[in-house]
């Protein structure tokens, strides 16, 4: 592949995280490439593979992996990570040393880090991506919330894919009050989705797109395949993994998937009538973007999808139910439910790519 050393050269780099992080930026890279720049991809794992899958003619660059996973036991995150702090934090300086030598390799001008915060450089303007400037983490809320918001500050920007303004969709994830939003230099860009919405007949009654770290991911599998042996109306069941090539299997009146690109992915959302998911945020964007019902099904243990499904039930936009306590019944609430709609936002890429 050749390297365009060109001068306009921007480095994307989203944390490897379940796919949202990943998913989000997609419509970032789409439009550094539209708008005359040269995005360089950088990741590892599954994100990795998802970006390279869906930019084969981008130059993809592999950073350092956390590899945090869930915990069987629901409880256990938080203490995985404490755990894990050391490897986190070689994580971090392993990041900011690769990111220093490609700054001058790659004739870096930018870099657009979402979440990864050892991918920063000072003398390159560096944009910093999130939802949360407030970490939820239990009764350790305060400080994991105080520690983001240290190292997001130096970043040059902030870019959070929400509303300043009430009605929006991180709540109290993404906002804080006047004195602190002073010293982070934050700019609410709006619904950040890589999908359009289309008028398109709907052909399945439920579709189930599963996503996220391991092993929770797995167990939604089963759990979700188990509940639906008896469902009757037409499903499409996308689980996740991704491979080195698509397969697809029909059992009864379920079609089962590995994984599905972008341009797929897009259509067979806007043909659903009701969607099954987690409530991640990329995810909670892109069913605003497609107008869509859905049912929720946080990931057991992380506090940021507890908090957000149970904020849009009381909105009374999206259902949801936890993991072990899920049947099939409950499907029917998500039919009663308003979804969302009339949430969508251009956002001006000239304007948000003129900061480099």
């Amino acid at each position: 592949m050749s390297f365009n050393n060109s001068g306009k050269n921007i480095l994307v780099a989203p944390l490897n995280w379940g796919l949202g992080h990943a998913t989000r930026c997609i419509p970032i890279i789409r439009e550094l490439k539209k708008n005359g720049y040269n995005p360089i991809i950088a990741s590892d794992g599954i994100a990795l593979d998802l970006l390279s899958k869906e930019f084969p003619d981008i130059i993809c660059l592999e950073l350092p992996s956390q590899n945090i996973k869930y915990s069987k036991k629901n409880a256990c995150l938080k203490l995985n990570i404490i755990k894990n702090s050391p490897r986190i934090i070689k994580t971090f300086f392993s990041e900011k040393k690769l990111v220093q030598k490609w700054v001058s390799e790659y004739n870096l001008v930018g870099i657009i880090s979402d979440n990864r915060l050892g991918v920063r450089n000072k003398k390159i303007k560096s944009v910093y991506i999130t939802h949360q400037l407030n970490i939820l983490s239990g009764n350790t809320t305060w400080i994991s919330s105080k520690i983001h918001q240290f190292f997001i500050r130096k970043f040059d920007e902030c870019w959070i894919p929400d509303f300043k303004n009430f009605p929006n969709f991180s709540g109290f994830l993404g906002h804080v009050n006047k004195v602190k939003s002073k010293k982070i230099n934050l700019k609410y860009i709006g619904i950040l989705s890589r999908f359009e919405k289309q008028n398109i007949p709907i052909i399945y009654d439920l579709m189930v797109v599963l996503s996220g770290p391991e092993p929770q991911r797995s167990l939604l599998e089963v759990k979700l395949i188990t509940e639906l042996k008896n469902y009757t109306g037409n499903v499409v069941f996308i689980k996740g993994i991704i491979e080195a090539h698509q397969t697809q299997e029909q059992v009864g009146n379920i079609i089962f998937y590995n994984f599905m690109q972008s341009n797929q992915l897009e259509k067979t959302l806007n043909e659903s009538k009701l969607v099954v998911c987690r409530s991640g945020y990329s995810t909670i964007m892109d069913l605003a973007k497609l107008e869509k019902k859905a049912f929720f099904i946080p990931t057991p243990g992380q506090f940021e999808q507890e908090y957000l499904a149970k904020k849009f039930k009381q909105n009374g936009l999206i259902p949801y139910k936890k993991q072990d306590y899920f049947t099939k019944n409950d499907l029917n609430e998500g039919i009663l439910y308003k979804g969302f709609s009339n949430f969508n936002s251009k956002i001006i890429w000239e304007d948000l790519f003129r900061f480099f």
